[in-house]
């Protein structure tokens, strides 16, 4: 004789509600410096309303905030803040690069921009664009929130390994000034001639 269970009982691993509350309750940490703050604003206004998404409550604290978005160039002077911040933020937490001065310095190729915050602090999500638009900070977080279902775990195990702290494959540097023309690259061309046969 099977027992049923009452409609409003639900089954699940504690992993998976542990995952579920956090994915859906972010509390953002705003770190805006330039105009990917203004389309951080606008993510949160009522046009785009971030709300509906769980994400809405913008704290200033980062004893309170889960989430650091980090949207705009950070500057060398800045930096220490930034991770006097990360650091003051309680596990376990996340971090979007907003925008490309953020994710790889943009164009201020300079010694006083920081070139990718990643270099510095662990990123989870890249918004890319200049500015990006406030439809693709919203798309992070989803994809955020989906990250955190997948991997998220009750006692934190997932911020303990040394891959969170390493760069991303995706913003690895390739030396010198052609690695910004395809058509002059000889390492892309090749693997485009590879490809082709």
């Amino acid at each position: 004789m099977a027992i049923e269970l009452p409609e409003n009982v639900m089954v699940s691993r504690l992993d998976a509600l542990a995952s579920w509350c956090r994915k859906n309750s972010l509390w953002p940490m705003p770190f805006a410096t330039a105009c990917c703050g203004i389309e951080l604003m606008a993510t949160g206004a009522a046009k785009h309303d971030l709300a509906r998404f769980g994400a809405e409550v913008f704290r200033f604290s980062p004893r309170q905030c889960d989430l650091m978005i980090v949207a705009g160039r950070v500057v060398m002077k800045m930096l220490p803040v930034l991770q006097r911040i990360w650091l003051q933020m309680h596990e376990p937490k996340w971090c979007i690069s907003m925008g490309a001065c953020a994710s790889t310095g943009g164009v201020f190729d300079t010694y006083a921009v920081v070139q990718g915050i990643d270099r510095f602090i662990p990123v989870d999500m890249y918004v890319p664009g200049c500015p990006p638009r406030p439809e693709q900070l919203i798309q992070a977080i989803i994809d955020l929130q989906d990250k955190i279902q997948r991997e998220g775990t009750i006692t934190g195990r997932e911020f303990a390994t040394r891959e969170r702290q390493l760069r991303k494959r995706a913003l690895v540097e390739m030396a010198g000034p052609l690695a910004i023309d395809a058509a002059r690259n000889p390492v892309i061309q090749s693997e485009l001639r590879v490809h082709r046969s």
